[in-house]
């Protein structure tokens, strides 16, 4: 056939170069089928998509390649996501339990400074005893160290503070 001329109708569309996927149609039949303009029917034979499946395998390949790297990536955000949830919580448990905990030697503490006050006055209670006692005692000997011997700042400033 000549460029330029007319295809003779009883030429089937299989039997012309790259036609491959419209085999078994005739021209003529195709050229009815597209004055009709049914182009459903034909759209899934004429689709690109028909012609990339057919033409080789690179374009999928690559398009499967790129799926891949898309789910790889999904997968890694869904798993980072998941690492920086349990990141967060493992993070705000040892917070509260550092408060918790904080709260709690906080309140040890004040028990403690309560009792070291009570004992203070418990000692200066007792040295005071002790001082009014000093003169009547017979117990006194020189082997045993008494209160008067020792430096003691308490009884100090007591005498101080009476003065």
């Amino acid at each position: 056939m000549m460029p330029g001329q007319i295809p003779d109708p009883s030429l089937a569309a299989g039997s012309l170069p790259c036609l491959g996927p419209l085999a078994g149609i005739s021209a003529t039949t195709l050229t009815d089928q597209l004055k009709l303009a049914d182009f459903r029917q034909l759209g899934t034979m004429l689709s690109p998509l028909h012609f990339l499946g057919r033409l080789g395998k690179r374009p999928l390949a690559i398009k499967t390649e790129m799926d891949e790297d898309d789910d790889r990536r999904k997968r890694r955000r869904e798993k980072n996501k998941v690492a920086a949830a349990r990141c967060r919580n493992k993070k705000k448990e040892r917070t509260d339990f550092l408060q918790r905990e904080s709260e709690r030697l906080e309140m040890v503490n004040c028990d403690l400074k309560a009792q070291i006050e009570e004992l203070r006055l418990e000692r200066q209670q007792l040295m005071v005893m002790l001082n009014l006692h000093r003169p009547t005692c017979i117990v006194r000997t020189d082997s045993v160290k008494t209160p008067e011997s020792e430096d003691n700042p308490l009884l100090e400033q007591l005498s101080a503070d009476a003065e």
